[in-house]
């Protein structure tokens, strides 16, 4: 037993793999931590270690900057989410996050020669980086730099450009990015005369509420799918 297990420390030391945490770099209000194997939450200050599956949680006016590695996570407020896996080698690195409530804000630069696959979680939405930054709730999705492929429960990937955004409605199709620019020359629809919610406007609705900081309500059928385009 003793050598089955010296060989597998041997092996990742070979590889270069290695267990990587993370630092919370600054915050405000207040933000608590519960680290893995605790019952309790902890209030949380600059400087402190961020474990493998340590629950990270902000209360009302409260955000966190979480490094780890070649990744910054910008936590909003009432937000809620867990480091499920940080691993890095000499090469890559790896970083799972899953996003129980609120919003997060991603940026991912890795260094000349490496790369880092990183991925968030919600309920309804999955996020695949490879060097890109956006923002991302249950179903709003804004790229501030990079390529983003995002998809719905139904209907072709769309792809999402630096500075483009897009929703998945209760349609389950993902709205065409074009659509957020036409809805803003629109008149509004005469009170009472709009019998369903038309793409345009309820991509124009999550477009006020992306760059607004607000989160719409989660659908409970919907689901969407976020890749990287290169």
């Amino acid at each position: 037993m003793k050598k089955t297990i010296l060989a597998f420390v041997f092996m990742l030391a070979a590889m270069g793999a290695f267990a990587q945490n993370g630092v919370i770099k600054d915050l405000t209000g207040t933000v608590e931590l519960k680290n893995a194997g605790s019952a309790v939450f902890t209030e949380a200050k600059a400087g402190d270690i961020v474990k493998q599956d340590t629950v990270v949680s902000t209360s009302f006016k409260s955000t966190a900057l979480i490094e780890v590695g070649s990744a910054i996570i910008a936590v909003r407020p009432l937000t809620r989410l867990t480091l499920t896996e940080i691993r890095a080698s000499s090469e890559s690195e790896s970083l799972n996050v899953s996003l129980q409530s609120g919003r997060v804000r991603v940026d991912v630069k890795p260094p000349a020669g490496s790369k880092t696959i990183m991925t968030v979680s919600s309920p309804s939405a999955t996020a695949s980086v490879r060097g890109t930054s956006f923002e991302l709730d249950a179903r709003n999705l804004y790229v501030t730099s990079g390529n983003v492929l995002f998809k719905g429960t139904r209907g072709a990937y769309t792809l999402i450009t630096t500075g483009s955004e897009s929703t998945a409605g209760r349609t389950g199709v993902a709205v065409n990015p074009l659509a957020f620019g036409n809805a803003a020359y629109l008149p509004p629809m005469p009170v009472g005369t709009q019998s369903y919610a038309s793409p345009v406007a309820t991509a124009a609705t999550a477009s006020t509420a992306a760059k607004s900081g607000t989160e719409t309500p989660a659908d409970d059928t919907s689901n969407v799918g976020v890749g990287i385009s290169y």
